[in-house]
C-alpha cells in the first residue's frame, strides 16, 4: 500500500510513542517514526525552519452520506503549547472539509513505483526525459492508490500532492503571501512537483512547450553556458539551483573536491520531480539515467511488474519510431492536478497530443477496442493481434507549424492506453482548437514494436498479460487500487457513512491488502 490508512491516528503505532517532539514537532506523529539517520530529521527540521513553521498537507476529505459539513479535522488539536509551530493550526492551518497532517513523514513515508532507465548516451537520456514527461500524469492516474490519509476517506486517489505540501520549503515571499524582500523570487511550485523544463536537442522542440513563468538562476544559467553547455541545459539545471540545499553536512564544507559531485547530488537529489534526468556521477561510467518517477506503488506483485515492464516498453516504442509526445508543459502540469480526482482514470480527460507519429511510415498493431477498425487490424471483439496498415504523416518543416493548440487535446486514458477511432470523447472543449479522427493508443503502439523484434513465443504470451492488465484498468474493466480501497471501506458493515476509516476496518482492510498480495490478482478482481 502507499501508506498505512491510519497513519497519525491516534493510539495506531505500536509500541506507543508520545507525538509533539523536538524533531518533527508533529501533533500526530512521534520522532521515533523516522529514520534515525541524521538525513531525515535534519530535512525535516530545516524545511520547516526555512518555511517559517511546519509543513501544510490539507487533503479534501470524502463526503460521504453521514460526513459531518462543514467537515473538521476532529484529531486537530487547537489546544497544544509545546513548540512555536504549534501556533500554525490557530492561525489557520488547518482547512474546514481537508484532512489536516503537519510532518514531512505524511508525504515522505509513502511508497511509489519508480523506473530508472540507463540511456546509451546523453542524447537519448535527454529525448527520454522530454518524451516521457507528458506520461507522468496518465500513469499516475492509472495506478492510484491513495484514498485514505490519517483515518479518513479522502476526496482524491493519488499521493503526489500529499509529498508535495509535506517538503514545501518555500517561504511566505516565495509563495506569493507577501511582497519579495530578503528572497529573490516567487515560485510556483514546490520543490517536488511535476516537470518544468524539456532539454532534448529535439527539433520537434517548440518554444511554445516551454513553461513560460520558469523560474532560473541567470547567473548560474550564464555561467553554464559559458563552460559549454547548451542553452536547453543549462535552463534546466539552473532551475533546479533556484532552491537551497536543505541538507548539507559540515565535512563537505570544510573543502571544495572538484572531483567530486556530492554538491551537485545534494541539490539534484532535493529537486523531486516527476522525472529526473541523472548525469553519471564523477569518476563513474554508470552512464546517463532517466528516472520516470510518478506511479504508485502496487498492491500485488503481478502489477508492478506490468505497469514497470509497459514503461520500458513504451521507451522501446519511443526510441523505435521516433514518436512525439510533446505538449506544452503548463498542460502536463494541469494534467497532474486532473490526476488527483477521484476516478480520474475513469471520468477526467487529459491533455494529450493527437499525432505521435513521426513523417516516416510506421506499422501500427491493434488489440484495444476502438484503434483496431481504425488502423487496419483485428476487430475489436477478435482480440487478436494483426499488424495495421502502414500509418504516415507527410513531412511537416517547422515553417508550417500550426498554432500549438492544434496539437493536443482532452483524452481519456481508454482512448490514450488504448487507442481511438472517432473524434467522440476528443472535443475541443479545454482550449483546443479541433478534433481528433484517430489516436493510436500507447499498448498498440508497443505491440507494433514487439512485432517488429524477435521475441519468442513463450516471453510474448507473458508480456501479453502484462499488457492486458494494463490495457483493462485503463478502460475500466479492472478497478485501480484506489477505487477497490474506497469500495472495501464504503461496504465495511463498521463503515458509518461518515468518512472515517476506523481501527476495524483498516485491520480487516490490511488483512484483505495481505491476501492479495499474497494469493495474486484475482483475490482483488
Amino acid at each position: 500500500m502507499t501508506t498505512f490508512p491510519r497513519l497519525g491516528a491516534k493510539g495506531d503505532i505500536c509500541p506507543y510513542y508520545p507525538p509533539s517532539g523536538e524533531k518533527l514537532r508533529s501533533q500526530f506523529l512521534p520522532d521515533e517514526i523516522a529514520n534515525p539517520h541524521i538525513r531525515f530529521p535534519t530535512l525535516a527540521a530545516n524545511i520547516r525552519a526555512r518555511r517559517g513553521r511546519k509543513v501544510e498537507i490539507n487533503v479534501p476529505v470524502f463526503k460521504d452520506v453521514n460526513t459531518s459539513l462543514p467537515f473538521r479535522d476532529p484529531t486537530v488539536n487547537y489546544d497544544l503549547h509545546n513548540w512555536p509551530e504549534d501556533d500554525d493550526v490557530r492561525n489557520g492551518a488547518a482547512k474546514d472539509d481537508h484532512i489536516y497532517m503537519d510532518a514531512m513523514a505524511f508525504g515522505m513515508g509513502s511508497c511509489c513505483l519508480q523506473i530508472t532507465f540507463q540511456a546509451k548516451n546523453i542524447t537519448e537520456g535527454r529525448k527520454l526525459y522530454d518524451q516521457l514527461s507528458p506520461l507522468g500524469p496518465i500513469m499516475l492516474a492509472l495506478t492510484a492508490a491513495t484514498p485514505i490519509y490519517k483515518g479518513f476517506l479522502a476526496d482524491t486517489d493519488v499521493r503526489w500532492n500529499q509529498i508535495s505540501a509535506a517538503v514545501d520549503d518555500r517561504t511566505p515571499e516565495e509563495l506569493g503571501e507577501k511582497l519579495l524582500k530578503n528572497n529573490r523570487w516567487r515560485i510556483p511550485k514546490s520543490r517536488y512537483a511535476s516537470n518544468s523544463t524539456y532539454i532534448s536537442q529535439d527539433p520537434r522542440l517548440r518554444p511554445e512547450y516551454m513553461d513560460p513563468n520558469l523560474i532560473v538562476d541567470e547567473a548560474v544559467k550564464s555561467r553554464l553556458i559559458t563552460g559549454g553547455m547548451d542553452s536547453l541545459l543549462a535552463t534546466h539545471f539552473a532551475h533546479l539551483f533556484i532552491r537551497d540545499p536543505i541538507v548539507v553536512f559540515a565535512e563537505d564544507l570544510l573543502s571544495l573536491d572538484l572531483t567530486k559531485t556530492d554538491h551537485f547530488e545534494n541539490l539534484q537529489s532535493t529537486n523531486w520531480q516527476h522525472m529526473r534526468f541523472k548525469p553519471p556521477p564523477a569518476s563513474n561510467d554508470i552512464g546517463w539515467r532517466v528516472e520516470f518517477r510518478p506511479m504508485e506503488i502496487q498492491m500485488t506483485d503481478f502489477e508492478n511488474a506490468a505497469f514497470a515492464i509497459f514503461i520500458v516498453l513504451v521507451t522501446r516504442a519511443i526510441l523505435s519510431f521516433d514518436l512525439n509526445f510533446y505538449i506544452p508543459i503548463t498542460k502536463t502540469t494541469e494534467n497532474m492536478e486532473t490526476a488527483h480526482i477521484r476516478d480520474a482514470v475513469l471520468k477526467e480527460k487529459f491533455f494529450f497530443r493527437k499525432d505521435p507519429l513521426p513523417s516516416r511510415p510506421v506499422r501500427v498493431s491493434a488489440t484495444s477496442t476502438g484503434a483496431s477498425t481504425a488502423a487496419g487490424g483485428a476487430s475489436p471483439s477478435s482480440g487478436s493481434t494483426t499488424p495495421a496498415t502502414s500509418i504516415s504523416r507527410p513531412p511537416s518543416p517547422s515553417a508550417s507549424f500550426g498554432p500549438v493548440e492544434e496539437e493536443y487535446t482532452p483524452m481519456t486514458i481508454n482512448e490514450i492506453i488504448n487507442g481511438s477511432s472517432s473524434a467522440e470523447g476528443t472535443s475541443p472543449s479545454k482550449n483546443s482548437t479541433a478534433t481528433s479522427s484517430f489516436f493510436p493508443g500507447l499498448i498498440p503502439l508497443v505491440e507494433s514494436y514487439l512485432n517488429s523484434v524477435n521475441v519468442d513465443v513463450e516471453t510474448r504470451c507473458d508480456l501479453a498479460r502484462y499488457l492486458d492488465l494494463i490495457r483493462k484498468r485503463a478502460s475500466g474493466e479492472w478497478k485501480t487500487g484506489a477505487r477497490w480501497i474506497r469500495e472495501f471501506v464504503q461496504r465495511h458493515e463498521e463503515y458509518r457513512g461518515d468518512s472515517v476509516v476506523g481501527e476495524e476496518v483498516c485491520f480487516d482492510l490490511i488483512r484483505k491488502v495481505e491476501e492479495i498480495g499474497r494469493e495474486g490478482l484475482g483475490r482483488m478482481i
